[in-house]
């Protein structure tokens, strides 16, 4: 039986830059019964339904009708409540297409759409993103592609999220208790998450040796290990309490609109480990506390550098974006209370099984 899926495919104005999605489409969508939505003025809200947004960008990298949705999304933050989506995006130049994408991710998801691990695919204009996949698969560029582009809508297919009666929560943090308006959040979230089992890792202390790009047959020598060459509390700690967690929760303040350092450090060193393991049966959570603006770039960074690239599952609502500058401000924030109880029963809601 043909399963049903909502495709969002802003128009665009010159129709023979669409030519190599709409061929790619074709391919993937094979094995689906779908409803086509090509301009924001049709679209509607939508509940339970897989949906797939798939835009084509020109060499500017700009489609005016996906910014016409994705106004849409950022006003009606409730329109895709119980979705579950993925995105292709095509361009033509080089740049652009991530960006996108991101983008997209991130207010679909404010709107109550989950995404299975890395559940984007883009293709550049000259497709060199897909080099390494076509030898590996001893195929072209356009090949790889494809086949990229079916395996992401075959995680779609078969979504099924994994909820334990006991999930393992693993918490990573760089910030100080005495000071950190983001680990104060942070406990107020704890507070209300009765029947999990919560570690928590700080990367504070001592030093994080970031990744130095190692050459690839180095970095598989010690990914077949579950190591790393620069060893050090990842390797030690953070690996193994990565392969044994259910959920992950990323404490992250707004350092110049982007990650911490050391936090920036794990997310590159992460890629020893996920050379070997993949984590599609992980699910990804943040808290994003910002002194004065740009939790969504925080948050952006989060869905690119965890969800894109290292296939961790993102919940509806991943994370919860504050304002709070000054030591203990968090606690003055109005209504900080109830939403950390919310955003705690939204982390219950998509592990523990009840």
């Amino acid at each position: 039986m043909k399963q049903n899926i909502i495709v969002i495919c802003p128009c665009c104005e010159q129709e023979y830059k669409t030519e190599r999605l709409q061929k790619v489409l074709r391919h993937m969508l094979e094995g689906f019964c779908c409803e086509w939505i090509t301009e924001a003025a049709a679209f509607r809200p939508l509940r339970d339904q897989k949906v797939l947004f798939a835009i084509s960008l020109g060499e500017s990298g700009v489609n005016l009708e996906y910014y016409r949705l994705l106004k849409r999304l950022r006003t009606e933050t409730d329109c895709l409540e119980g979705c579950v989506g993925s995105v292709i995006v095509d361009g033509e130049s080089e740049l652009f297409t991530k960006a996108v994408a991101r983008d997209i991710v991130f207010a679909a998801n404010r709107c109550g759409c989950a995404f299975p691990g890395r559940a984007m695919v883009e293709g550049t204009g000259s497709l060199q993103n897909f080099r390494i996949q076509a030898m590996r698969t001893q195929t072209d560029y356009m090949g790889a592609y494809v086949a990229a582009a079916c395996d992401m809508m075959q995680r779609l297919r078969d979504y099924a999220p994994i909820r334990k009666e006991e999930p393992k929560l693993l918490v990573l943090h760089a910030g100080s208790h005495q000071t950190s308006n983001t680990l104060s959040l942070w406990e107020m979230v704890k507070s209300h998450l009765d029947g999990c089992k919560i570690r928590e890792i700080s990367l504070r202390n001592g030093e994080i040796q970031d990744c130095s790009g190692c050459p690839y047959t180095m970095c598989m020598h010690y990914s077949k290990k579950a190591s790393c060459y620069y060893g050090g509390v990842i390797v030690e700690q953070v690996y193994p309490a990565i392969l044994d967690c259910d959920a992950l929760v990323m404490l992250c303040p707004n350092y110049n609109d982007a990650i911490s350092a050391n936090l920036s450090a794990f997310v590159n060193r992460l890629t020893s480990l996920f050379r070997q393991t993949a984590f599609y049966d992980k699910t990804l959570f943040g808290i994003v506390v910002s002194g004065y603006s740009g939790g969504d770039l925080v948050a952006g960074q989060l869905i690119s550098g965890l969800h894109m690239n290292k296939t961790f599952r993102l919940p509806p609502h991943f994370a919860m974006l504050e304002t709070a500058n000054d030591p203990g401000s968090i606690y003055q924030v109005e209504g900080i209370a109830q939403r950390a109880a919310a955003f705690a029963e939204q982390i219950l809601v998509q592990i523990r099984k009840d």
